[in-house]
């Protein structure tokens, strides 16, 4: 059941109904925040109807969003989350633990959104979407697109990684690469969304991506019974995952199904670090270079950065800057530890985290969970700047030796 009531703006406050306008305020051109009747929603779903439930998708938490239709396979969210005590112990932590979103259909969390814009394009009968993304959100659009028979026309910049340019080619998008940054590659897909009418997925700019992107503090909140953690380490570039987490909290706080709210850090590469600068300083969105090796999060000017700004306050959270080398560390660090390989922008979180631990902004004690936005096959070619060499041998018997003495005594001994 559909128990949306409208929109309103993030910035001025006007409100409208859900059929005034498809994307930003009428009056200030801000981002819209969907509202819903909570009351109802009280009166009408129950945590133990969610038990009964054996939807495992993002779809178990319908009551929660603005649409009808689903996009029901290939099945979206349902990621795990785990204790992962060995990469706590080894900054001193007591209660850490990953959620890996990496584990969505197209391998990243933007699949939370893309469902979500999809199933709004159903209730409408769109056709065609169209969308721009440094690669994540258009892989995403493209593949789940191609379930449910949408067509999308995609804008990447030229720079994208080849592995998420390639999974747009086989899903069967359209795709446009533009010579120039994502911000750029952004702007052109609004241009053509007002020359054609094409529906237009971008985040941030379509209120229904952080809808679906609060999808994830759903599963959060009933993976962990209801205590929410003290602390989510949120990887941020545009700043549409972290509002839209933050957004599901609230939400989840508004029908009782949670007591407390926890505090959210934002976490950036220092030069795409918009949010951070806006944090720390007047609360103001400015343009920074967005040069950065993770292109998940390379934005000179954050499109939802002013809901990213919101959540991280409002959560009484903080933000902190990361080095590339950080970053490429980090992908080994995790990887190594706990299994789970993420994409540089996907474990930006962890450098983060450590970048808190360093700066004694967290407590050891606490419960603190780092989000895993995308999985390190997307972007190969970085993670091989600090994965090291194989050992190269003949195929001789002889070089068995030669193997063991250079590298596996001091392994076979343990």
């Amino acid at each position: 059941m559909n128990n949306s009531v409208g929109f309103k703006c993030i910035e001025c406050g006007a409100e409208f109904n859900l059929n005034e306008t498809k994307y930003q305020c009428l009056k200030c051109n801000s981002n819209l925040q969907v509202v819903y009747d909570y009351e109802k929603i009280k009166k009408t779903w129950s945590k133990k109807e969610l038990e009964n439930n054996n939807d495992r998708s993002i779809w178990r938490y319908s009551p929660l969003y603005p649409v009808n239709s689903k996009v029901e396979n290939p099945l979206i969210g349902g990621t795990p989350l785990y204790k992962v005590q060995k990469l706590g112990n080894n900054l001193g932590l007591k209660n850490l633990y990953l959620k890996d979103d990496g584990r969505n259909p197209s391998a990243s969390f933007k699949d939370r959104a893309s469902a979500m814009v999809l199933a709004k394009a159903l209730d409408d009968n769109i056709d065609l979407v169209t969308g721009a993304s440094t690669g994540n959100a258009a892989s995403s659009m493209s593949c789940l697109s191609s379930s449910v028979g949408i067509k999308n026309i995609i804008f990447v910049p030229k720079t994208a990684p080849v592995a998420k340019i390639t999974q747009l080619l086989v899903f069967g998008a359209n795709v446009i690469t533009v010579n120039g940054t994502y911000d750029q590659a952004f702007d052109l897909c609004l241009k053509a969304t007002e020359k054609y009418g094409w529906y237009n997925r971008n985040t941030g700019y379509n209120p229904y991506t952080r809808e679906g992107k609060k999808s994830a503090a759903f599963e959060i909140a009933e993976q962990f019974k209801w205590v929410v953690p003290d602390l989510v380490f949120v990887s941020v570039g545009d700043g549409n995952i972290i509002s839209g987490i933050w957004k599901g909290f609230t939400d989840l706080y508004k029908i009782g199904f949670i007591d407390k709210l926890p505090r959210l850090v934002a976490c950036q590469a220092e030069h795409s670090n918009s949010v951070q600068l806006a944090v720390d300083g007047d609360g103001q969105i400015r343009e920074v270079s967005g040069c950065t090796v993770a292109d998940s999060i390379s934005v000179s000017v954050p499109r939802d950065g002013k809901a990213a700004v919101m959540a991280v306050k409002e959560s009484n959270g903080f933000a902190v800057t990361v080095k590339d080398d950080e970053i490429l560390n980090s992908i080994k660090d995790v990887a190594r530890v706990t299994g789970v390989f993420g994409e540089p922008a996907g474990v930006t979180s962890y450098a983060g985290l450590k970048k808190a631990v360093e700066k004694n902004l967290v407590n050891s004690e606490e419960k603190i969970l780092i989000m895993i936005t995308g999985n390190g096959l997307k972007d190969v070619n970085s993670a091989m700047k600090i994965a090291g060499e194989p050992t190269q041998v003949e195929a001789d018997e002889k070089e068995l030796e030669k193997i063991y003495n250079k590298t596996c005594s001091c392994i076979c001994k343990h």
